[in-house]
């Protein structure tokens, strides 16, 4: 077959004659002299083509005799180029070389060479076809060879190995034709379709077949190594030396083969991966493509087996099992990368580490494990109707066990660490390979269920720390945490709720997925916060509700609030501004599913947004209480003093700086400024005094300025003295406290203005007042003040 197409003319001159001869045509500066002579030329090769493909056509019908379950597709395919090579003959002989010549070639020939290039597909569609054809039937051959031999048990598989071989190196030609015609050729989808069928249906038959080969010759290995004993499962012990390695002992021709074995399984998952890659072209692939390593997986199955034997003994000692498979795993990883790597780089696989295969194998293994026996079994403790000391032992056995699984975690992934693989920085994928955390991907209830116990024992944790009066009043001490360096000033129970909360993101951070950690933290983290949020609020209101804040010690509860508020808000906004939270915080806000841990939040604010907002929410009220409850006792000391008229119309008291009706209410005002300086932290205090001055200049500015007192030249100096001593007060946190009295600044300056100034004042308005910087004052304040001066 292959001498009969060898022996087909290229098409390719006939196409490019009249592929020049038709530019010629459209160029209208060219003649056409030379058009009889083109196409008597186009008819000798057009009668070659034909009798070429004549030929073919019966060497085609011959060999398809045997080969019946194609000869239907290839028969219509023949048909057709008879039809085509018929269009072609008539074509060319219904053109005459006489004058006429010019106007025939110049209507037929781009149709003719339209048909010259689709027979030339043809011929092109029947070659690769054959090829494939040939390709395959030797696939099949091989296939069958090996598994004539396998049946027939002979003693040596060399032959095996060599037939397998060949079917391998026949498979990979395979795929890069049928690579090559789906990137030149993608409408040819039938016939690639075909061929997959078949090469699936002798890949069915050959990659079981080298895996049992491959699973016979691990046995003759002595392949699964003897388990260690309890002697040797402590974490910290070195490498058990009387057990040797299978794998570094083998020599010889039992070597060579296990390699070969080897090497061919890496070569079927490579070439099972290009057939994927092809398949899913323009899809999201990554997922697909990378499958665990089928020969490391043969290694692992064997070894879970036989562990198992013994995990069934130590389901109430898990601490066996994560040793038992922590050093199973160091002892054997080193083979990985000597013995193993190698081949998987000649098998050309690419994006495969044996280390990395090895121990996450290991690791499914075991996550296959719990999820089967040891979390079942929890389970079923846990629901039991039984007594509160079973049901206490049931959850510390839960703990324990989430204990031990942090801990193999950070071991094996160490032991990852090693190939220079930075999991940190890896995707999730990567991770969930390598932690046995991933036994909740699939059990989600699992996982509300450890965060509920979770948040039960440290509830049950704080719940000393909160009835414990000292821990309110007991100041944190050497607290780091705060960017500013700040005196925050906070109770101790804040620290304590902050160990806690810290305790459940360390768990956390052992999921291996975003979903799984927002979850967790939505669940076993936010209500830690809530519940101190709460705390605070109820020593709040118990303050307020027993004395309105007016003792001293009330004052100092709330402040203490206060400051273990501002205390968590400022640790939980450092810890949203770190890459764990930010991711678990745009993961949030792209959920689209619906539930309560997907719930819109600005985006960017991070997951504890809600949390942050509801603590500064409280501080910010109570801290405004605070400024009221201050202004209030004010008010009530210096009533009689903002009620007397007549003072203003008098000197001042000989020998008084001040009005002595005003000094109860400056001294109580200096007096609980004083406790709240001392009680609060810096930030919180600035926002009392901020936002209590504007409302004594607010009370003062009314009660006198705005009343019909009569102001003369000793009231003036007399209101001067008084409010320079309030002035005073503040003076102690700012270096011009009367710029936060606006209205009793200005009000004060229109007083001490002269008789002349005050006439332009009412003259001119507004206008006036701003010029004269009068800006906080309306006109018609401005101008009872004004009326008021005697």
């Amino acid at each position: 077959m292959d001498r009969i197409i060898r022996t087909l003319p290229p098409p390719s001159s006939l196409s490019v004659s009249v592929v020049s001869f038709l530019n010629a045509k459209l160029n209208e500066k060219e003649d056409l002299e030379q058009a009889p002579a083109l196409l008597s030329e186009l008819r000798t090769q057009c009668h070659v083509l034909d009798q070429s493909l004549s030929d073919l056509n019966t060497q085609l019908r011959n060999y398809l005799i045997n080969h019946a379950s194609h000869s239907d597709r290839t028969g219509a395919l023949l048909r057709d180029i008879d039809a085509k090579l018929g269009d072609l003959q008539s074509a060319s002989c219904s053109s005459s070389p006489d004058g006429g010549s010019e106007k025939v070639l110049g209507e037929e020939l781009p149709a003719l060479a339209k048909e010259v290039a689709r027979v030339n597909t043809v011929r092109t569609y029947a070659e690769t076809a054959l090829k494939l054809d040939t390709l395959v039937g030797d696939i099949e051959d091989a296939v069958s060879s090996t598994v004539k031999r396998t049946l027939r048990r002979e003693p040596s598989t060399k032959s095996s190995e060599e037939m397998r071989s060949v079917a391998i190196r026949t498979l990979k030609l395979t795929e890069d034709t049928l690579r090559l015609v789906a990137k030149t050729h993608p409408q040819w989808t039938r016939l690639v379709s075909a061929v997959d069928h078949r090469v699936d249906r002798s890949l069915a038959i050959l990659r079981p077949q080298a895996i049992a080969d491959h699973r016979s010759l691990l046995t003759s290995l002595g392949w699964p190594p003897p388990l260690s004993t309890l002697n040797s499962l402590c974490p910290e012990s070195k490498r058990s030396t009387d057990v040797q390695n299978p794998l570094f002992t083998m020599k010889g021709d039992l070597k060579q083969q296990y390699c070969d074995s080897f090497l061919a399984l890496c070569s079927l998952q490579e070439l099972q991966r290009q057939r994927k890659s092809r398949q899913l072209e323009g899809q999201n692939r990554e997922i697909a493509l990378h499958q665990p390593l089928w020969a490391i997986e043969e290694l692992v199955n064997p070894i879970s087996v036989a562990s198992q034997r013994h995990f069934s003994k130590w389901v109430d000692k898990p601490e066996y099992i994560f040793a038992l498979v922590y050093k199973v795993t160091r002892d054997y990883v080193d083979s990985m990368d000597e013995l193993l790597q190698p081949l998987v780089d000649e098998a050309m696989l690419s994006g495969y580490s044996c280390r990395e295969e090895w121990i996450s194998a290991m690791v499914t293994s075991l996550s296959t494990y719990l999820a089967k026996e040891i979390f079942p079994m929890n389970v079923s403790q846990l629901d039991e109707e039984s007594t509160s000391e079973k049901h206490l032992q049931a959850r510390i056995s839960w703990l324990h066990l989430i204990d031990q699984m942090i801990a193999f975690d950070k071991r094996v992934q160490s032991l990852a660490s090693h190939s220079g693989i930075l999991l940190s920085l890896q995707e999730d994928a990567k991770l969930e390979k390598l932690s046995s955390f991933s036994v909740f991907i699939d059990r989600p209830d699992w996982l509300d269920l450890w965060a509920d116990i979770e948040l039960t024992d440290a509830f049950d944790k704080l719940k000393p720390e909160i009835e414990n009066e000292r821990s309110w009043s007991t100041e944190v001490r050497g607290v780091a945490v705060l960017s500013a360096q700040e005196d925050n000033k906070s109770p101790a129970i804040a620290s304590a709720f902050h160990q806690r909360f810290s305790a459940v993101i360390d768990r956390c951070r052992s999921l291996p997925s975003i979903e799984l950690r927002s979850r967790f933290l939505k669940l076993a983290g936010a209500p830690i916060i809530h519940r101190f949020l709460g705390c605070l609020l109820f020593r709040c209101q118990e303050a307020e509700g027993l004395t309105a804040l007016t003792d001293n010690d009330a004052l100092m509860k709330v402040a203490k609030s206060v400051n273990a508020a501002r205390y968590f808000e400022s640790i939980l906004k450092e810890w949203c501004e770190d890459i764990f939270f930010l991711e678990m915080g745009l993961s949030q806000d792209t959920s689209t599913d619906g539930n309560d841990f997907g719930s819109e939040e600005s985006s960017g604010n991070g997951i504890l947004y809600e949390e942050i907002k509801k603590l500064e929410e409280f501080r910010t009220g109570w801290v405004e209480k605070l400024s009221t409850v201050v202004m209030r006792g004010f008010d009530v000391c210096c009533r009689d003093y903002l009620k007397s008229k007549k003072q203003w119309q008098e000197k001042g008291e000989e020998g008084w700086m001040v009005s002595q009706s005003f000094i109860g209410a400056l001294d109580y005002l200096q007096g609980k400024m004083l406790i709240l300086e001392e009680g609060l932290n810096r930030v919180d205090f600035v926002g009392v005094w901020r936002s209590l001055a504007p409302g004594l200049d607010k009370l003062i500015f009314n009660g006198i300025l705005m009343t019909n007192a009569k102001f003369s030249d000793g009231g003036v100096e007399r209101l001067s003295n008084d409010l320079s001593v309030l002035f005073g007060v503040f003076g102690a946190w700012c270096l011009r406290p009367e710029g936060f009295f606006p209205k009793l600044s200005e009000g004060l300056k229109l007083l001490k203005m002269g008789k002349k100034q005050l006439q332009n004042c009412l003259a001119g308005g507004e206008i006036w007042l701003k010029e004269n910087g009068i800006r906080h004052l309306t006109a018609a304040e401005s101008e009872k003040i004004v009326k008021n001066r005697i």
